[in-house]
């Protein structure tokens, strides 16, 4: 090749990378516009009583154009969730296994992109010959193609990522058989092989045995539980075992391509799934304007004669940081960092101080606002705000519960905390404390009372909440341009992947729904003498074996469109269930061999400076917490209802 044929094929490689890029921008950027569009919308309803037109309608529209904008850059760049737990051992010890188990993950990713692609061009051209809008004529209209051409746009751009990565992951394999590797190739060879043939078995009994739609759901879902195991990516899995049990469930592929199209076009346009993005960017800002450190700060101040005081601080600043930024991992990140070495400095031991980081970093998936009480009312169809008030007594008891094992812990088990000192030397005066914490009582006041107020939507209230982030951020001088585009890019990554998520489990909702699994496991249950806590208990036991190998979001996704139609007809309160249901799935963050909270505060350390082991035993005394109080919020649903 010439020097001026690889300048240019390096010229079209960097062009093409820069596309996705590109677009990952313009939908992280437009989240902005959308947070700061919502806030003039407001102040204009509020001061002049003239809400701006469209707001709702450009809302709903722009988070789909966001979703698929940046989801190839979210594909090229790994983000999709899987587990990794048993992939990971495989990518070290069978490498070509785990290329296989890639390969056929990216396949179903290809084919179902494409699948939405036609779909989605169909649509757009409809939309634009027809000059098709959303509105009221007479009042506004806002036409619809831009938008839908956008979701077009980005859908083909995922679908070359996905096949590049296809093609990448395919490398290894093909070099195998070229004789590069041939002990790879002998070695992974079984396994290999009882893979394709499990694959085979399983599309030979869904498409010539002539199945029952209930015979097709049992099997989609084991096929689920089978494919999210080996380490396929989730929303892939979701989208092909769903594509595959509609066809057979109708017996037309048509209806398959029609579910799939809408799904990727409408699952999601509502002006409710506004609220993940504008909360995810408000955690991500007050992270950064280290008010999380000041939080940690406080509370040592406030406990420095207590014995435990400094882990008793931890769980105290992890339950403020929750209350805005409402994620477990960005908790886990913070603190590991913040509390950890002076605890370490004052004599407690290396395993309970990362143990107590790991296991109250849980309160940020339940203290409002939290981000899987978002996930939940979403797919529920239950009211957010509602969410958000009835999680507040059980995050406090929670939280309480964490104070008081930490305290007992330093009293009557010293060799397992250590010889502590809690009178450290960080003092603050009133004044400070006041100062340090006055942002987030000032945020958490607005939005949590803005809420129950009325005066806000949920999602209103992530936009103003966020608006005041950044001024606090920038008040603080924490908000450099470097810092800003970092946190507006990550909070575009982040909400794909959660509501990329969604749009896959809305396709495996509709196909459980044509299988009619949920029906006939309600029919089961309510016929049965189990009632609602039998149920409860075998949902629990089941969330926590998921929750061994899967995120958070993921065991939600995969459960709640079984779980729901029961516990409705088993007369609990959806409300409820979502408390309970968050807090048992959250406890699935600190045990093994998953245990992401874990792996983040591993990860937050030099390689060398604690084990994984001394992680997850150090977090046991919060897990047997944790699940006494999910099984006492079970037994008293007053406990979550109160305020509703």
């Amino acid at each position: 090749m010439t020097e001026k044929t690889e300048g240019a094929a390096g010229w079209l490689r960097l062009s093409y990378f820069a596309i996705p890029q590109a677009l990952s921008w313009v939908a992280s950027f437009a989240i902005v516009f959308i947070m700061l569009m919502i806030c003039a919308d407001i102040v204009m309803r509020a001061a002049f009583s003239r809400p701006i037109d469209g707001v709702t309608e450009i809302v709903s529209m722009l988070i789909v154009a966001c979703v698929f904008l940046q989801l190839g850059s979210s594909i090229g760049e790994g983000r999709l969730v899987k587990a990794d737990f048993l992939h990971g051992l495989w990518t070290q010890d069978r490498p070509l296994f785990a290329a296989v188990i890639d390969v056929v993950g990216y396949l179903i990713g290809a084919i179902i992109l494409t699948k939405g692609l036609f779909w989605l061009w169909h649509d757009f051209s409809k939309s634009y010959v027809s000059d098709e809008f959303a509105g009221a004529v007479g009042a506004y209209t806002i036409p619809v193609w831009p938008f839908s051409l956008g979701v077009v746009i980005g859908c083909a751009v995922a679908l070359a990522e996905t096949i590049r990565i296809l093609f990448g992951k395919a490398a290894p394999i093909f070099g195998a058989f070229r004789g590069q590797g041939k002990r790879s190739l002998v070695k992974d060879g079984l396994p290999t092989l009882a893979l394709a043939a499990a694959i085979l078995l399983f599309l030979y009994v869904n498409f010539e045995t002539g199945l029952s739609p209930l015979g097709v759901g049992f099997l989609s879902l084991a096929g689920l539980l089978a494919c999210v195991a080996l380490g396929v990516p989730i929303a892939f899995t979701l989208l092909g075992l769903s594509y595959i049990g509609i066809w057979l469930a109708r017996d037309n592929s048509i209806v398959a391509d029609n579910t799939v199209g809408i799904t990727f076009a409408g699952a999601i346009k509502s002006y409710e799934f506004g609220v993940v993005p504008l909360f995810v960017m408000m955690g991500l800002i007050l992270d950064k304007a280290d008010v999380g450190r000041d939080a940690f700060y406080v509370a040592v101040t406030l406990l420095r004669k207590v014995k435990g005081g400094l882990g008793i601080a931890t769980v105290g600043a992890n339950a403020i940081f929750a209350s805005i930024t409402g994620s477990s991992i960005a908790s886990a990140a913070v603190f590991s960092r913040i509390a950890v070495p002076p605890m370490i400095e004052n004599g407690y031991t290396k395993r309970f101080a990362v143990g107590v980081v790991a296991g109250s970093s849980v309160l940020g998936m339940l203290i409002p606002p939290s981000l899987l009480l978002i996930i939940y009312g979403l797919i529920a169809e239950v009211s957010i705000g509602k969410l958000f008030i009835a999680a507040v007594v059980p995050g406090l008891i929670l939280a309480a519960a964490f104070a008081v094992l930490n305290y007992a812990l330093a009293h009557f088990w010293p060799a397992f905390v250590g010889k502590v000192n809690d009178d450290v030397d960080t003092r603050l005066s009133v004044a400070e404390m006041v100062r340090r914490l006055s942002p987030v009582v000032a945020i958490v006041a607005l939005v949590m009372g803005g809420i129950y107020a009325g005066f806000f939507t949920p999602t209103e209230a992530g936009a103003v909440g966020t608006f005041c982030a950044f001024i606090v951020g920038f008040l603080r001088r924490k908000l450099s341009w470097p810092v800003l585009r970092s946190v507006v890019l990550e909070t575009g990554y982040v909400s794909t992947t959660i509501l990329f998520l969604i749009i896959a489990a809305n396709v495996y909702a509709r196909m459980l729904t044509l299988s009619t699994l949920p029906m006939e496991m309600t029919s089961l249950l309510s016929g049965s003498d189990l009632g609602m806590f039998g149920f409860l208990a075998i949902y629990f036991v089941i969330v926590l074996i998921l929750g061994m190998l899967l995120d958070s979001t993921s065991i939600m996704l995969i459960m709640l469109p079984i779980a729901i139609p029961i516990v409705s007809v088993l007369g609990g309160d959806l409300v409820w269930f979502g408390i309970v249901s968050v807090v048992a799935i959250e406890i699935g963050l600190i045990t093994p061999p998953f245990g992401i909270s874990v792996f983040v505060v591993k990860g937050s350390f030099p390689p060398n400076f604690v084990t994984l082991g001394e992680i997850f035993s150090g977090a046991v005394p919060f897990v047997f917490v944790m699940i006494a109080v999910t099984i006492l919020l079970m037994a008293v649903p007053w406990l979550s209802l109160m305020f509703v």
